[in-house]
């Protein structure tokens, strides 16, 4: 199986891409990540330096994937959603200096095996989210989301929980 890059992609030639994957237009992948096998990036999707992405990931349109975070296998990812990386953003030190990449603190995120992440969350630094978690769209995550879980809201609260294939259960 082939990999496909659009040509209006930019890939990095230190970064892994797996078998199958699909890369489409006005994408950007930093160098040292890597995406596995049988993934789809969408357009405009940002993936930093050292993101770690499983296989069979569906990434939508206008995602940014800010280094710090891993993704495991069997995940979705709704389009415009953002994973930060620093709880405490600044420009500049106290005395004025423009901050470098030594100056601040990634936050790890983790995306568990097969959750979802529905349309414009933004995912806080430091978050794990559990196996096949369902997160609504335009959640703000704050907090780990248990296996399962059903999270929506800003902030996300636990709402009920899901199957493996997202249907509420009772």
């Amino acid at each position: 199986m082939k990999i496909y890059i659009h040509k209006t992609a930019e890939v990095s030639e230190k970064a892994k891409i797996g078998e199958g994957t699909a890369v489409w237009n006005n994408s950007q992948i930093r160098e040292n990540a890597v995406v596995g096998k049988n993934c789809i990036l969408g357009k405009n999707v940002y993936i930093d330096e050292g993101v770690v992405i499983g296989d069979n990931v569906k990434i939508q349109n206008n995602v940014s994937v800010y280094k710090g975070t891993t993704i495991e296998s069997g995940v979705f990812v709704g389009p415009h959603v953002v994973f930060t990386n620093d709880k405490i953003p600044r420009a500049i030190n106290e005395d004025g200096t423009l901050k470098n990449n030594d100056d601040w603190e990634v936050g790890r995120t983790v995306v568990k095996y097969g959750a979802s992440i529905g349309a414009g969350a933004v995912i806080l630094p430091g978050i794990t989210i559990g196996e096949y978690a369902l997160v609504g769209s335009g959640s703000v995550v704050t907090k780990d989301v248990p296996d399962y879980a059903l999270v929506f809201g800003n902030p996300a609260k636990i709402m009920g929980k899901v199957d493996k294939n997202g249907q509420i259960k009772k």
